[in-house]
């Protein structure tokens, strides 16, 4: 079967000017379940090819097959586990996975519910003689942050620090050689560069004198399948702290706009406090943090819809298009708490489920129901709020509300 390009479509989706509402054009994009780009990339955009694909053992996560080289900056450094195959995968994620959750430290995520509370409240009280809130910078930010500072060991003074080149790092994620300038791609490496000497700088301190804290852990752990090395570590420790706070700032920022939009949603979940968990999982596939996994690559051919995709072809996966499929999800375009059956995309699918899952549900649940509970009568200032740049890891950039 011969596939249709459909160049004009992705591009307005990876445009900015289509980040507040991609969804009619990721309907456009099904319309061609796989589609093969100008650059011999190919996009798939629908539930079954998804999910089909994400479980392929043919579907690799390593830049090195690709035929073409990977201009993203993350190319650049040691890859961590994410940007690996099985083994090298397997292995180093049940090593980080031995100290954040089960079966290893089965109470860590559901132990923390008390100091999630506490920050959370701490944040609001903050509000106090307010005029305006902005969600993201009092609230959807600072809260992850703090959570994942702690939880790797990271100074929380050090967050202006690591807040500049995450920014970076997060920009050069979607960078294209025809049409983004090559400062994009080179703020992209020296930040991962940065980012990385710095944790590294981390990990001899805690070789010199351990904590309490994972990074100490990973230091130290001496399981079956052996000791990370130093460079593995750092890696790890680079990908939890990006991963640990920017993605839990968009399903928070996400999730608050969401609320704010549907109204007697909000005034539901006020009078039903259980609500808060099936809410988030419809969130997570109404309005995911993740967008767009940019590229996998293609160990050998791979049918896909009655597609040969040729080996070492880039394929790009829409994951939140997939959430939005009419031939999974009835009604999909509603957000719906009461949904069933939600086995949604939000937070990937297959062997690279995203492992935080569980941490970014409870913050999630316990921010939204904080703010629900404890804001009065809050109304959106502006709509559609100001979007950040990615299309990837997309969420509001600020979400000022008023308390009428």
């Amino acid at each position: 079967m011969t596939t249709t390009h459909t160049p004009d479509t992705l591009h307005r989706i990876l445009d900015h000017s289509s980040r507040a509402d991609p969804y009619p054009l990721y309907a456009e994009l099904r319309k061609t379940p796989v589609a093969l780009q100008e650059d011999g990339s190919y996009v798939i955009s629908t539930y079954r090819e998804l999910t089909g694909i994400l479980h392929d053992p043919h579907l690799s996560s390593d830049v090195r097959h690709l035929s073409r080289p990977m201009p993203a900056a993350e190319a650049h450094t040691t890859p961590s586990f994410i940007n690996l195959d099985p083994p090298e995968h397997d292995r180093l994620r049940r090593l980080a996975m031995r100290h954040f959750g089960p079966p290893h430290t089965p109470g860590l995520v559901t132990g923390m519910e008390p100091d999630l509370t506490a920050i959370v409240n701490g944040l609001i009280d903050d509000f106090a003689g307010k005029e305006r809130i902005d969600i993201v910078d009092d609230f959807a930010y600072p809260f992850p942050v703090t959570v994942i500072c702690h939880l790797l060991g990271v100074p929380r003074e050090d967050e202006p620090r690591f807040h500049v080149w995450v920014n970076a790092i997060v920009d050069s994620l979607d960078y294209h050689p025809k049409t983004d300038p090559k400062e994009k791609l080179d703020n992209g490496v020296q930040a991962r560069n940065d980012l990385t000497q710095y944790l590294g700088g981390l990990l001899e301190q805690r070789h010199a004198r351990p904590g309490d804290d994972l990074l100490t852990r990973m230091a130290n752990d001496d399981g079956p399948d052996g000791r990370m090395t130093d460079d593995e570590i750092v890696s790890t420790a680079h990908l939890l702290l990006i991963a640990g706070h920017e993605t839990t700032v968009n399903l928070i920022t996400n999730g608050m706009l969401t609320l704010l939009r549907h109204p007697q949603i909000l005034q539901r979940l006020r009078d039903e406090p259980d609500l808060i968990v099936p809410l988030v999982e419809e969130l997570l596939r109404y309005e995911p943090p993740v967008h767009i996994i940019p590229w996998r690559a293609a160990y050998s051919d791979i049918t896909v819809a009655d597609t040969v995709i040729p080996k070492g072809s880039q394929i790009m996966l829409m994951l939140a298009s997939g959430s939005r499929d009419p031939a999974r999800f009835h009604d999909p375009d509603r957000f719906n708490p009461d949904r069933q059956d939600n086995q949604h995309l939000g937070f990937g699918s297959g062997i690279h489920l995203c492992f935080g899952g569980p941490m970014a549900r409870l913050e999630t649940q316990t921010a939204l129901s904080a703010l629900v509970r404890r804001l009065e009568r809050p109304v959106l200032v502006t709509d559609p709020p100001p979007y950040r740049p990615s299309p990837i890891l997309r969420g509001p950039i600020h979400l000022h509300i008023e308390q009428s």
